[in-house]
């Protein structure tokens, strides 16, 4: 059932209109992120940007969005060139961004969220409870599920993106741009974030959409425009795409598909859980009694709808979050507290969920966040008697970007003006750039291009065959099934299905991850 129900008496007229950007150029120093690009909205119409990571796709929807200014070229609304200087004169116009990481506040209300910004001024009388009901309106004029008194804290990561969403219609905003909206959201969320875009378009509005997911593009792109190293290398309407011109457009060239053997022996259980119980941040059990073991040479996915005790399991395996009971064996020895130090010096690497909360430092250069992990280990080739070798560090960097394909590849450069995609690829290279005995990967691919996801699992592939034991979770049940030995499903915190990749039965995994099987 569709998230939005259409309501045409209630939106009679088009709050979008034609934009158009001509030669838009954008450097970063020496990068040219944007290159001469050509890109067209209309309304009633939603437009895929798709490329790969750093290909300048967010870039050039910042720019429309007030973020950033281009260097040169135009933008026009209905003919008539506009400078967008910030993000406040593009609300003005009518045009506002959903960001790949939310910039809500979570401690506020549904409510307090969408009307940030545009409370009553000094001399005004704030009142949350007609707040309330001012948002209870909107919601009810787009037929929008939502409580505006739930703390966003409290709600699931794609009923956040309603919020963001809501939080733009709120202000009559007719063109909608979302950035990589589908990255932190599992299969069933991507489809119903797919009816509310649809609705949108129904009533007549103008939607962009950042993916790299060629799957996505098929599934509700009109029109898409492919970019590749900061140019424009296709524009197409929807009778004049498929996924194999899309594919050259994107990389050149078709993609062979990863291919591996299934295994049918390994090793001893190196990472080994027992009747684990980790608390969710409100107090709730959200990891109950869960046993698993992954054995060295192999690679056991986790499959679940979101909220079942992924992320509790992943930050408690990660040392983060405390164990409330049970063990976890690590290479034959138990414990019943883990530490992120504790863990780096028992050889586990981890992949966070979060790469920005606990991964990556935004205002250290590349060759900083790399080297992390060797600096507090005393590593004598990067440190020595309490001082950095920076010009060691700066080669060891150069060597590991080049190996992880890490764009742009300044070692000097801040780790927070990567894209997404990029900060993903320089956690990657700094966790397994030495063969952990563990790897605890959350989510690797996501935000991830399709080449960049192809080089994530020949690394975990290699990492297997190199005798790892890896846990790999994912919302992507594709993903689990191409690279991992066996799959379990997580539902209300314990391992609810077990299955052999090799022939596994979708349909199972499927009803166990509903509860289905109980």
């Amino acid at each position: 059932m569709s998230t939005f129900t259409a309501r045409p008496e209630v939106f009679t007229e088009s709050l979008a209109r034609v934009i158009e950007m001509r030669g838009i150029t954008r450097s970063f120093g020496s990068l040219v992120a944007n290159d001469s690009v050509d890109f067209e909205l209309r309304p009633g119409e939603i437009h895929a940007l798709l490329g790969e990571n750093g290909a300048g796709k967010t870039t050039l929807l910042r720019m429309l969005s007030g973020y950033l200014q281009p260097d040169s070229g135009t933008i026009s609304i209905d003919g008539k060139p506009v400078g967008i200087l910030d993000p406040a004169t593009a609300l003005g116009l009518g045009i506002g961004m959903v960001h790949q990481h939310s910039v809500l506040v979570p401690e506020l209300t549904v409510a307090e969220n969408i009307v940030l910004g545009r409370q009553p001024g000094w001399f005004s009388r704030y009142s949350r409870k007609e707040t309330a009901q001012r948002v209870a309106a909107v919601c009810e004029e787009y037929g929008v599920q939502l409580d505006p008194n739930a703390r966003l804290d409290n709600l699931s990561a794609d009923r956040v993106q309603q919020v963001e969403i809501v939080r733009l219609l709120h202000r009559r905003i007719g063109t909608v741009i979302l950035d990589e909206p589908t990255a932190i959201l599992g299969r069933a969320y991507v489809d119903r974030l797919f009816e509310t875009l649809s609705e949108l378009r129904e009533r007549g509005h103008s939607v962009a959409i950042i993916t790299h997911k060629l799957r996505e593009v098929m599934a509700i792109a009109d029109r898409v425009t492919v970019m590749r190293a900061g140019k424009v290398t296709a524009s197409l309407s929807r009778d004049e795409f498929d996924e194999e011109r899309l594919t050259h457009a994107l990389v050149g060239s078709p993609l062979p598909a990863v291919k591996r053997a299934f295994k049918t022996s390994f090793g001893p259980v190196v990472l080994g859980v027992r009747q684990l119980e980790v608390a969710g941040d409100r107090g709730e059990k959200s990891v109950d009694r869960l046993d698993l073991a992954v054995r060295e040479g192999e690679i056991l996915g986790i499959a679940g709808v979101e909220g079942n005790g992924q992320r509790e399991l992943v930050e408690a395996l990660s040392g983060v979050r405390p164990l409330e009971s049970g063990t976890v064996e690590i290479a034959g020895k138990a414990r019943t507290r883990l530490t992120p130090a504790g863990l780096d010096r028992s050889g586990v690497a981890v992949i966070s969920e979060d790469r920005l909360r606990w991964d990556v430092i935004g205002d250290l250069s590349l060759a900083e966040n790399l080297m992390l992990t060797r600096v507090a280990e005393g590593d004598p080739s990067v440190t020595r008697m309490g001082f950095l070798r920076r010009r060691e560090m700066l080669r060891l960097a150069k060597e590991q970007l080049t190996a992880y394909d890490v764009r742009p590849g300044d070692p000097g450069m801040r780790a927070g003006n990567l894209s997404g995609g990029n900060q993903q690829k320089l956690v990657l290279a700094r966790e397994t750039d030495r063969v952990p005995r563990v790897v605890i990967a959350a989510h690797p691919s996501r935000g991830l291009d399709i080449a960049a996801t192809g080089f994530v699992h020949k690394k975990l592939l290699a990492l297997r065959d190199a005798g790892a034991a890896v846990l790999l979770v994912s919302a992507d049940l594709d993903e689990l099934l191409a690279v991992s030995d066996r799959v379990g499903v997580i539902y209300r915190g314990r391992i609810a299905y077990e299955c052999d990749t090799d022939g596994a039965d979708t349909v199972l995994i499927g009803r166990a991850m509903i509860g289905a099987l109980e």
